[in-house]
């Protein structure tokens, strides 16, 4: 059974930084194709980018230059570092494998 457990959201001023974490079980980590969404108030869920087997990564415009993802497959972990974070970036955070996500770890960005 696919098991995804994010954590490290919080509550940060805009142009700080946060590093979120992904811990995956129950399937071959380092084969997959991983993903981080979010999910702002009221709208429907954004595709954040990817990151491929071979580490290559993909990124929404709206993050490009200042997310970066990556993953440490000896300890089945998927990260997202978000710098330079933004209001609109205040939003549930979601790792995904295919169809199936996490529970989310909530990042809000306020003064």
């Amino acid at each position: 059974e696919v098991q995804l457990v994010e954590s490290g959201g919080g509550l940060v001023q805009p142009g700080g930084s946060l590093r979120l974490s992904c811990a995956a079980s129950g399937f071959t980590f380092s084969n997959s194709i991983m993903s981080w969404a979010r999910q702002a108030p009221g709208k429907g869920l954004e595709w954040v980018g990817d990151i491929r087997e071979d580490d290559t990564t993909y990124y929404t415009d709206s993050v490009k230059g200042r997310f970066t993802i990556s993953r440490d497959n000896a300890k089945n972990t998927l990260y997202l570092q978000m710098n330079s974070l933004k209001p609109e970036d205040t939003a549930v955070y979601y790792c995904a494998k295919g169809g199936v996500r996490g529970q989310g770890t909530q990042v809000t960005v306020s003064s």
